[in-house]
């Protein structure tokens, strides 16, 4: 242990430890805005400088270890002129126009510049705009990047993507993407970790609320809209509501407020992703025992962008199943048109998904039904927020309202498809009592969870692969064994693409082989996802995956095929699982996923 005094407290902290983290432990608050804990600890916007007594020479913060004795000023004069300084260059090659900044009052420098009281800036205003492709659906404003290189780092050390590099030095330093190579052409996977990680606005996706407003003026279009899982866990955290309100009826609630004619679960097309892509499991079983590489999960589109660009030779080891999205966009397209006598070509197809990549799968040329877009217009959790915010919706005042039919609820295993893991126990539930005729536990296969290895059960071995004690990541992978049957099914999943890079490359390499592969492009799953609230420097995916886990556990059905609206649509449209219609609507090769509409 390590004492010392910062601000006139004595601390005890251990060797190693920061200045930053040293003062953060008794209660002392250092303002900084590049600093990520194991991601970006660059020093790189100087406004944690603190000032040790016997020291000319000020230091930053983050990065400095405490040292036996040291006297340490967080506030002293010179702090706090050095620091004011800083933040009013940062300011100064900062477009601060906020009041049209998708980012206004959850921004980082906005807010540390009205507590430091700056309200002129000395400095001459140097901004520079550089051109952006801005049908893309990652945005950048370079006049609102401040050079903290969280993106850098969060895509090169997190994601393993390296999209984006320093260009130039000095006061003409920015960053750009790899080699300035037009956003599109890049190996961009749109997880949007570089948006969640951004302190201000120089990040955000494209903003698609200006279409919805269209939509909802035009009386001959009907608007149905899909909920994913991860969105009602989050959807309140910056609306500043109390907890315990964030119900997803009261969610339906709000949007039947704001106009939207129908309003329907994904959680029930996660059902029916399970129905199929169980059964596409089942059947090529033999072929991947025989070959030994596995078959992998397909309803994240940024993993499925990351495997198209990165490992093509891969492709076919994805499951042919459409993400939820996709499989609701394609049955609101035709079963609930039929079921409602809507034309297809007179429904707009809405989603409100936790995920940036999203919008680029509702895109895609292999994502049409008839000749239309299943999925018309994609919002992000972010998007649902401000829509609520300008229709000053108070969902104190909303009285729970059930999912529509025919199309509504769906079980516990489609809601828990938003945390990493979700999906493969969700298929598991689903695969045990096909192949057995037996119902297992609901929670019986819950060891497959991320980061969790004290689940007791008889019938799974599983372990936890760490890396190397690498604190930017969550566990490498969660890999399981399960005996079903007569079979042996060997699971794996993981999260972060960084983490699924190394996972392909073991088995690519013959270092690993399993059966079943769930992968999700954002540590900690959809509840971590791009498109969610931003909550600069915290981590909130664990508390949202809790919340989902608690929401499953309240479902009287549990199990995707236990879902009687799922049983019906099969029965009255759908025939079964992997019959024709199954395959033509709900099915993809994913040879085309990079191609824009």
């Amino acid at each position: 242990m390590v004492n010392l005094t910062i601000d006139g407290i004595n601390v005890s902290v251990p060797e190693g430890t920061t200045i930053m983290d040293a003062a953060k432990s008794v209660g002392i608050y250092i303002p900084h805005l590049c600093y990520l804990r194991g991601i970006n600890e660059i020093s790189a916007c100087k406004v944690c400088m603190v000032e040790i007594q016997g020291k000319q020479k000020m230091v930053t913060a983050c990065s400095t270890p405490v040292a036996e004795g040291l006297v340490i000023y967080t506030s002293s004069p010179r702090a706090r002129k050095i620091r004011r300084t800083n933040v009013e260059l940062i300011l100064s090659q900062h477009d601060c126009n906020c009041v049209t900044c998708v980012r206004s009052g959850n921004c980082s420098l906005q807010t540390l510049a009205g507590h430091m009281g700056i309200y002129e800036i000395p400095f001459k205003s140097q901004v520079t705009k550089a051109p952006w492709d801005n049908e893309f659906p990652l945005i950048r404003d370079s006049s609102k990047c401040i050079k903290c290189m969280r993106c850098v780092n969060i895509c090169d050390r997190v994601q393993n993507l390296s999209i984006w590099d320093v260009q130039n030095t000095g006061a003409y330093t920015t960053i750009s993407t790899t080699d300035n190579k037009p956003i599109a052409c890049t190996d961009c996977s749109l997880c949007g970790q570089c948006i969640t990680h951004c302190p201000v606005g120089a990040l955000k996706e494209r903003n698609d609320l200006p279409q919805i407003y269209d939509v909802l003026a035009d009386p001959n279009k009907v608007t149905v809209v899909q909920i994913a899982p991860a969105v009602r866990t989050a959807w309140l955290e910056r609306i500043g509501m109390p907890e315990g309100i964030d119900s997803e009826g009261r969610l339906v609630a709000a949007l039947k407020r704001v106009g939207f004619d129908y309003v329907l679960d994904t959680s029930f097309s996660a059902d029916v992703t399970i129905m199929e892509e169980g059964s596409e499991l089942l059947e090529r079983l033999p072929e991947i025992k025989e070959s030994g590489l596995p078959m992998f999960t397909s309803c994240c589109p940024g993993w499925v962008s990351f495997l198209t660009k990165k490992y093509p030779q891969l492709l076919g080891r994805l499951s042919t199943t459409k993400s939820p999205q996709q499989i609701f966009g394609a049955l609101i397209k035709t079963h609930f048109a039929e079921k409602t006598g809507i034309a297809p070509e007179n429904i707009c197809s809405i989603s409100i998904m936790p995920c940036v990549s999203k919008k680029r799968e509702a895109a895609l040329l292999t994502m049409r039904s008839n000749g239309i877009p299943d999925v018309d217009i994609v919002l992000t959790t972010r998007e649902l927020v401000r829509l609520l915010r300008a229709d000053r919706i108070d969902p104190t005042t909303l009285t729970d309202q059930p999912f529509d039919s025919p199309l509504g609820d769906g079980t516990g295993a489609g809601v828990i498809f938003g945390a990493t893991g979700g999906v493969m126990e969700a298929a598991l539930r689903t695969a045990h009592f096909v192949v057995t005729g037996e119902e297992a536990p609901a929670d019986a296969f819950k060891v497959v969870r991320a980061q969790q290895n004290d689940y007791p059960d008889a019938s799974a071995n599983s372990k936890v692969v760490l890396g190397d004690d690498d604190e930017r990541r969550p566990p490498v992978r969660k890999e399981c064994e399960f005996a079903i049957g007569d079979t042996v099914v060997r699971t794996c999943v993981v999260s972060g693409l960084g983490n699924a890079a190394e996972l392909v490359e073991d088995i690519l390499a013959g270092r690993a082989s399993y059966d079943f592969v769930e992968v999700m492009a954002c540590p900690g799953g959809c509840v971590a996802g791009g498109g969610q609230p931003i909550h600069d420097n915290e981590e909130w995916g664990e508390k949202r995956s809790a919340k989902l886990y608690e929401l499953d556990c309240e479902r009287t059905l549990r199990r995707s095929h236990e879902n009687p609206l799922v049983k019906r649509i099969y029965e009255e449209f759908l025939d079964k699982p992997l019959s024709e219609k199954s395959e033509y609507l709900l099915h993809s090769d994913h040879v085309n996923d990079g191609n824009y509409q």
